[in-house]
Formats: C-alpha cells, structure tokens, sequence
C-alpha cells in the first residue's frame, strides 16, 4: 500500500465512519474534513498517525500533512468515503438517529458561536486560496524574470518578454478570478461575479466622468470588487424569486448586472477606493512610524493567525498594497514568523535524543526554509508549547530588521528563500539578513529558554 493510501485509511478509522464526513477538502498544507460529530473523532490517534504534523480542531476538523502529500491523502480518502473533494453530504433530516440530531444540534449552535471577524476572514480565505498556486507560480516566475532584468539582462528580448507576460498575467486578470470565486463562495452565479470584476478594473472606465471627475480603472482595488461580487449574488437571489421561471434565463442576469453596474460606478468604487486607501495608507504609515516595534509586532504575532488558519485573510491586504505601491512591504516583515519557526526547529534538533522528534523537525525543515511553515509548527513548534513563543520572539527580531531597511515585494507568493527574488528595489541581502536574524533569534531562544527534553516524552 502507497505511502498516502495508508495515511488516508489510517485517517479514515479515526474519525467515525463514511457517514460521519459531511465533506472533505484541502488548502496547500492541510486535509480539511467537515464532520457531522466531531466527538467521535479520535484527536489523539489522529495525531499519532505516520505523516501527520498535527491536527486542528475550528470550523472544520484540519489534519496537517504538508504540500505535495494533502491533495493525494485527499483523493485517496475520496475514494474510500464514496465523496468528492469539496463534495458536501446533506444529513437526511427524516432518518436521523437520536444521537445525529443532537450533533447536528451541537453544529449549529456552534455555527452560531462563530465571531463576525472570523468569519470574515475565512470568507477572505475560501475566495483567494484557490488562487495561490497561480499566485505563487506567477510571482515566482515574476520575480526571476525581473531579478536577471536587475542584474542586466535586455527587458526587449523575445525570452524576456514572454517570461514577464506569463508572470504577470494572473495580476492583469485577478480581478476577474477574485469577482468568480467571491461569487461561488455566496451561493451566486461565479460568471456573474467575475463580470462584477471586470467593471471595476475595465480601461474604459476612464472614458467616464461622474461626479465630476473621470473614474480611475481599479479604484477600490480587490476590496471593490468583492463586495460587488457579493452584492452581485445577493441581487441575483432576490430578483430570482420574483422572476417567472419561464424567463429567469434571460432576465435573472439581465436585471442583476444593470443593477450592480450602476451601483458599482456610483457607489462601490468611491466607498471601496476611500477603504483601499485608508487601509493601504494606515499600514504603510505604521511600518514607516513605527520601525523596529511596529515590524516586531507583526511579525510576532503573525503564527497565531497561521495557527487558526486565517492568514489568507490578509491575502488581499497584499495584493491592494502591490496595486497601490508596486510593492507589499507587510509581506517581508511577516515572512520573518516562518523563519524564526526554522530557527527554533534546528535549536530542537540539536538538542533533542527524541529520534521521531527529529525525523519530524528533518522532514519540516526543507519546506520550512522555502517558506511552508505548517508542517513545522504543527508537527513541532506548537504541540511543544514553549518553543511556539521563543519561535515568534526570533520572528518578531527579523520583523523589526526589516522594517527598519524598508524591504518589500513586488509580488506574493511563498515566503522564506523562496521570495529572493520578488524582492524589491534590489534590497536581496537586506531582506536574506532579516531571515538570517529571525533563524538565529529563534535558535538562540529555543536552545537556551524554549526546550528540555521532558518536552519531548509525548511526541
């Protein structure tokens, strides 16, 4: 049996039966499985289980396996429950057992314990994480094609110019793809989304005077453009209720889009532009005021985010900021929170005797160093509980550094090594520095106040 094939069916018998999963999903690092009860899954064991860096228990049950292995750990245990990925299985409400109404009970009052602000940001989450393969894989080859343009090649060459065509197309378009998955993520229709994206960021809009003034392609940025989609789906499902279904085809889309393109021009791209910038402006003001404590702070503080799951809430933070400035200067100030994580790691590894200590802390380190940190702090860091917080402080080290040398990114994608070369203004070393800080932090830390090895008896 295949290495991922036994992790699923392992995974499998830990969390109560085919009848039990209400859908199964996954993000670059993380099986996500939607349970009906969640008490009938075994943590423990599931922890225990060959391959699992650790486990999370929030809106859904998250089972932490790292890139490369989710998305077959994933189709593997598709194809033992009978359920797509991403597939939801209803509960038949007329043959449930007493003990399933009390845990579709216990799910929706704990639906209702969900704070707005979490909410929001898994919202923010589900839009944009089915893009970051794209994003990654753009911004890398983004970030090569301008590195060798720095160090001297000719931008004019035919090689050159298809490079920096394919690395910027996913930003030429993303609004579109921003308005479609905002669109499916409310239930509404995903073209008439991307539609909502295509007016907020159409170069004809410059062609138009309102309020006196010509309006500016992009105004309101990626925020603009997913309250539009929003409010597209939102129009959709009312106009559709009082829409014979006979014409729903042709006047459904036709109303909505009228609709919500006039309320685009005259109302979301003002109030969406004032945000945008206001958000952009506050955050670049804090890093520049602010220096040392205000990076140290960010990037302290950046791994309880990543903890939860819910730092793809600031995925569009980073890309207003590259729309507004050409650059995101948060990016490198937070990419400091993996590396201390690194850092604290090798502190571990160098002290433990515990072997299955350090064959975790062995397999998490090369994709800890490009900048995937789950694997590590679920694996290693957090289930330790010390070596979490001196892993922040060495974060909190490098965040300040770079605050200070005013590094930024051209374009977002994974962090660590592997954003060399979507660093901007030629600022490589100074951003390597801050890494190499935030390593040294999180060593020095770990290894003098973070571990013993009575830590290490459990795992």
């Amino acid at each position: 049996m295949k290495k991922e094939a036994k992790m699923a069916q392992d995974i499998f018998s830990f969390i109560g039966g085919a009848e039990n999963i209400q859908q199964i999903s996954h993000c670059m690092t993380r099986l996500r499985l939607k349970l009906k009860d969640d008490s009938k899954a075994d943590l423990d064991a599931l922890k225990n289980v060959s391959g699992v860096m650790g486990v999370v228990v929030d809106e859904t049950l998250q089972v932490v396996i790292g890139p490369g292995t989710v998305n077959r750990v994933a189709e593997q245990l598709s194809q033992i429950t009978g359920l797509g990925i991403g597939e939801e299985q209803g509960p038949d409400k007329d043959h449930l057992t007493f003990e399933e109404r009390a845990a579709l009970e216990k799910q929706q009052i704990k639906q209702k314990n969900k704070t707005p602000f979490k909410n929001f940001l898994r919202r923010l989450g589900n839009i944009f994480i089915p893009l970051i393969p794209g994003l990654v894989a753009s911004g890398i080859i983004n970030g090569g094609a301008n590195f060798a343009k720095n160090a001297g090649a000719d931008p004019e060459t035919t090689l050159m110019q298809i490079l920096l065509l394919f690395g910027g197309a996913i930003f030429t378009y993303l609004a579109v793809l921003v308005g479609w998955n905002t669109a499916k993520e409310f239930g509404g229709t995903p073209v008439l989304g991307a539609i909502a994206g295509m007016f907020l960021f159409n170069p004809l809009l410059e062609n138009i005077t309102i309020y006196g003034e010509a309006l500016v392609s992009g105004r309101g940025g990626l925020f603009g453009v997913i309250f539009a989609a929003w409010l597209m789906s939102f129009l959709e499902k009312r106009v559709r209720k009082i829409i014979p279904a006979a014409v729903d085809i042709i006047f459904t889309p036709l109303i909505t889009v009228l609709i919500l393109g006039f309320a685009s021009l005259y109302a979301i791209m003002p109030v969406a532009g004032v945000i945008s910038d206001g958000i952009t402006e506050g955050l670049t003001t804090l890093i520049d005021m602010g220096g040392f404590i205000a990076g140290a702070v960010l990037a302290g503080f950046f791994l309880p985010l990543v903890m939860v799951g819910l730092h793809h809430g600031l995925t569009p933070i980073h890309l207003e900021l590259i729309n507004t400035f050409d650059n995101t200067a948060l990016l490198t100030i937070l990419a400091m929170a993996g590396a201390g994580q690194v850092g604290a790691a090798i502190a571990i590894y160098v002290k433990t005797k515990n072997k299955r200590l350090q064959n975790i802390i062995k397999g998490g380190l090369p994709v800890g160093f490009l900048g995937i940190g789950e694997p590590l702090l679920y694996g290693v860091t957090l289930p330790l509980g010390r070596p979490f917080i001196t892993a922040c402080l060495g974060a909190a080290m490098g965040g300040g550094f770079q605050a200070i040398m005013q590094t930024a990114a051209k374009g977002i994608g994974v962090s660590g090594l592997s954003l060399i070369p979507l660093i901007d203004d030629g600022k490589y070393i100074m951003y390597f520095l801050g890494l190499v800080i935030s390593y040294a932090g999180g060593f020095i830390l770990t290894y003098l106040f973070g571990f013993n090895e009575s830590m290490a008896k459990d795992i």
